[in-house]
């Protein structure tokens, strides 16, 4: 990318799909790494579901919270392996990369939502695992993309597009693209995050936890500079902070890690988009949405998706 950082490479290819970290020394299988890459997809799909149980705790503070939690969540595992820690000692460029990705796309992200109506910075937002497929194309390595991948990712982005449009309606109105704008920046940062972080396979993902921490302190600042402090009301909503930060902030950053690092990024952004469409299931389970045939139909629109770009995948590997 023009203008980034210089990152070291690791060309080793993994059954033509990504980078193969030179230094592990017990490789993880190709499919293990995408499961987990899944995982990270599930666990985000609770978001917006446990987001609506921590009331009207304002963006930035829950991000420091639940950040904070899932950064500490990573270092307590360093208490059995105390050489997970050594990991934190990584180039700036790699501390710019993590920080960047997470703090960068949750900024970025609230600041859509301030500024443009919800649904449709979510649509605009929802782009990224379509960029996802499209750049990891660019890796060292890679076997490229194959028409499956592209179709998969196409009927992933217009399932969502169904669904945003079923929830009544869809309005771009001009004086919300600064907020428009901030969406479509989000979904370039975190693309971007995922695949340059497949080209630094070697970084262990423990760093993830200094990236969490990083990402916590940064959200406060924001908090302290914008924001009114609201505390979390009875057990429910700090219940609801501790399973954010456990979960679709805690571990899902570490799942990802392995799996675009050591699994298939191609199906795995083309699976990404499961999760807008597993988060309004989750809504709906939870009362705060009613289900529809837009639902349904987004939901065949995303499984097919998926099963073709997996298809292409299981086509390319040799």
């Amino acid at each position: 990318m023009p203008g980034a950082p210089s990152f070291r490479c690791h060309p080793t290819p993994t059954r033509g799909t990504g980078i193969a970290p030179p230094t592990l020394s017990r490789p993880m299988p190709l499919s293990t790494a995408t499961l987990l890459g899944f995982c990270a997809i599930l666990l985000w799909s609770l978001f917006a579901l446990l987001t609506a149980l921590t009331g009207a705790v304002p963006p930035f503070q829950l991000a420091a919270m639940t950040f904070a939690v899932g950064g500490l969540v990573g270092c307590a595992s360093w208490i059995l392996r105390p050489d997970g820690i050594r990991a934190l000692r990584q180039p700036w460029p790699i501390w710019l990369l993590g920080i960047g990705g997470l703090f960068g796309y949750h900024a970025l992200y609230f600041t859509a939502l301030r500024l443009a109506p919800p649904a449709e910075a979510g649509l605009v937002n929802a782009l990224w695992p379509l960029l996802i497929v499209l750049l990891s194309a660019r890796l060292p390595g890679a076997a490229g993309l194959r028409a499956g991948h592209l179709a998969g990712a196409a009927l992933g982005l217009l399932g969502v597009v169904i669904l945003f449009a079923g929830r009544g309606g869809l309005d771009f109105a001009a004086g919300a693209m600064p907020g428009y704008a901030a969406a479509l920046a989000a979904a370039f940062v975190w693309s971007s995050y995922s695949v340059l972080t497949a080209r630094v396979g070697a970084v262990p993902t423990d760093a993830v936890a200094g990236f969490c921490l990083a990402t916590a302190a940064l959200s406060l600042a924001c908090h302290r500079a914008f924001e009114t402090t609201l505390w979390p009301e009875g057990a429910v909503q700090w219940g609801a902070i501790l399973a954010l930060g456990l979960g679709p902030v805690g571990a899902a950053f570490y799942f990802w890690d392995i799996g675009v690092k050591r699994g298939d990024l191609r199906l795995l952004g083309a699976a990404a988009y499961a999760a807008p469409i597993l988060s309004t299931l989750t809504l709906v389970a939870g009362g705060y949405a009613r289900p529809s045939p837009a639902l349904g139909l987004a939901c065949a629109l995303v499984v097919l998706g998926a099963g073709i770009a997996a298809r292409a995948s299981r086509v390319a590997t040799p």
